[in-house]
C-alpha cells in the first residue's frame, strides 16, 4: 500500500483506539470493514499460525474482497492500537472509483482476514 491509498482509505475511514487484548476481528464472521494499523501492533491468528503486524499494515481486506465476505483469522490488539476503520460499503465506493486499489492491498497483504 502506499501512500496515495493510504491517503484514500484515511478520507473514508474513522480513527479510533483499541485496547490491548481486544478481538478487531473474529473468524468466520461476516467482514463489514477493515482496519489499517495506525499504532501498535496486532495479532493474526490464522489456521496456518500467527504472526504480528504493525503500522501501516491493512486487516481485514480479504473479507470484503471475497466471495462469500467471511473473515478467515481472527485479529486481537496485542498493544494498545489506534487503527482506521474502513465500513464496507466506503471501500466498495473506493475501489468503484479505483478498481486496481483492491489489487494493489491484496498484492501487499497476506494477513488472511
Amino acid at each position: 500500500m502506499d501512500a496515495d491509498d493510504l491517503r484514500k482509505l484515511e478520507a473514508a475511514g474513522t480513527e479510533s483506539a483499541v485496547a490491548a487484548g481486544c478481538v478487531l476481528i473474529e473468524r468466520g464472521q461476516y467482514g463489514s470493514g477493515l482496519y489499517v494499523i495506525l499504532e501498535g501492533t496486532v495479532v493474526v491468528e490464522a489456521p496456518e499460525g500467527e504472526r504480528e503486524l504493525g503500522p501501516t499494515t491493512v486487516v481485514g481486506e480479504r473479507a470484503l474482497l471475497s466471495a462469500d465476505g467471511l473473515r478467515t483469522a481472527r485479529v486481537r490488539a496485542a498493544t494498545d492500537v489506534r487503527v482506521l476503520a474502513v465500513d464496507r460499503l466506503d471501500f466498495e465506493r473506493l475501489c468503484a472509483d479505483d478498481p486496481a486499489l483492491a489489487r494493489r492491498l491484496q498484492s501487499s497483504q497476506a494477513t488472511l482476514t
